[in-house]
């Protein structure tokens, strides 16, 4: 086993360095050794160099170039490592090397610097032919000197060695080297906690516009939440107040109508009497002109036959022939009473028909009521002239309409309504209208 530059036992031959390592070199040497830096992690680097593991390759080779010129030729291990990168990334010139055949066309100063890495057979002489190569394009450096190199470069127990004087300038370059480096090095630090200061506060500041971000958006939430409550609010308070409105109207205008009718009836009844009054003066007085049975000539018997009873359709001309009659029909307890076996349809278009021209003869207004919960389907109806055709809603029966009917007359007007049902009969009665069964309106019917 032979001992490397640095003392330390080394994989290849004994070969070693005589001479400072070439400026030119030096720079590639410490840039292959930035570039293989970052493929290692903090446990295989040296202690020296972990502070500089997040540096990019670029900043690594400029702010601690000499301790990694250094860590190559003190450790040996540390070598060995950025060799192996060295090899993964130029594996045809690490071939070339280890064959001992560095390629012709390659630059001097990279085939040395890999050598120096690698440390292949024969990799001194690949070296100090890179720095006579440097020499020769550059003259002056022979008269001006050499330039930066390590004061560290490893020698033989034997070699040559430089005077006195270049050790102690060596010395003077590394250690303002060193001066520079730790001044460059607390100028980092510096910069590194004003950056970390300054992200600390973007990052505050970013917490505290986010904050008050959400802080408007909720405000504004709520406020559009508030609008959309009080117009929905006002929306209300106008349909309530049109549909005041339209209540007010209307009632206004049922009023208008029931006054409208009644007084149309009283002033048909004066209309009459104005006539009645009219007549020119009577010799007789009126009991006079009454046609009446004397006394032994009619049984009572036959008296009691010439009076209307309950089911003379007489009566129902009597009441049609009053001021403003109304004769409300419950349509289907007539047509079931009259002519149950037909369908209802020809019920309705009989019964309708009938009422017809029992309007035109008397004069009355008509209103025939259906039952809705009876139909199947919508009815396609045209009304016959002077007949009002009314059918129930769905949960109203043609009884309750037919109260309705009632109820929204004025008091005074005659209504007659045509049903046999006792309970209708009952209620129509309380509210003042009159009522007749319907057999007499069929019997009227039937007599055209």
């Amino acid at each position: 086993m032979v001992e490397s530059a640095g003392g330390e036992p080394d994989d290849g031959t004994a070969e070693v360095l005589d001479r400072p390592l070439p400026d030119g070199v030096r720079r590639r040497v410490v840039q292959i050794a930035s570039d293989g830096f970052g493929g290692l992690t903090p446990a295989e680097l040296p202690a020296q160099l972990r502070q500089y593991a997040r540096f990019t390759p670029t900043r690594r080779a400029k702010f601690a170039g000499n301790a990694m010129a250094a860590a190559l030729e003190g450790d040996t291990l540390f070598r060995q490592r950025i060799g192996d990168r060295l090899r993964e990334a130029q594996p045809e010139l690490a071939g070339a090397l280890d064959a001992g055949a560095p390629p012709p066309a390659a630059d001097p100063l990279d085939v040395a610097a890999a050598a120096y890495v690698l440390r292949p057979a024969g990799w001194v002489k690949l070296v100090a032919a890179a720095g006579e190569e440097a020499q020769r394009a550059t003259p002056s450096a022979s008269t001006t000197g050499p330039g930066p190199s390590w004061s560290g470069c490893a020698r033989a127990g034997g070699g040559p060695r430089p005077d006195q004087g270049g050790d102690r300038a060596a010395a003077r370059g590394a250690g303002s080297g060193r001066r520079e480096a730790e001044s460059m090095h607390r100028k980092l630090r510096g910069a590194l906690s004003d950056v970390k200061r300054g992200e600390a506060a973007l990052r505050k500041a970013a917490a505290e516009t986010e904050a008050v971000r959400a802080e408007s958006q909720a405000q504004v939430s709520a406020a559009e939440s508030e609008a959309r409550r009080l117009k929905a609010r006002l929306g209300e308070t106008e349909a309530a107040l049109e549909a005041s409105r339209r209540a007010a109207r209307e009632g206004r205008s049922v009023e208008d109508m029931r006054v409208r009718l009644l007084l149309d009836a009283v002033l048909e009844a004066a209309q009459g009497l104005r006539r009645e009054l009219a007549l020119p003066p009577v010799s007789v007085r009126p009991a006079e002109t009454v046609d009446a049975v004397e006394p032994g000539r009619m049984s009572p018997k036959d008296i009691a036959a010439r009076a209307l009873s309950e089911n003379d359709p007489a009566i129902l001309d009597q009441l049609l022939a009053l001021p403003q009659a109304h004769l409300v029909v419950d349509g289907y307890n007539v047509t079931k009473t009259g002519y149950p076996t037909m369908p209802l349809e020809k019920q309705r278009l009989r019964l309708l028909g009938s009422l017809s021209q029992l309007a035109r003869q008397s004069g009355a207004e008509v209103t025939c009521v259906f039952d809705g919960a009876e139909l199947a389907a919508p009815v396609l109806l045209a009304p016959p002239r002077g007949v009002r055709v009314l059918f129930s809603k769905p949960g109203v029966t043609a009884d309750e309409l037919i109260r309705q009917l009632v109820r929204a007359e004025p008091p005074g007007r005659p209504v007659v309504v045509v049903s046999t049902d006792r309970e209708v009969a009952d209620g129509i009665a309380k509210a003042g209208a009159r009522p007749v069964a319907s057999a007499v309106l069929l019997k009227r019917l039937s007599r055209g």
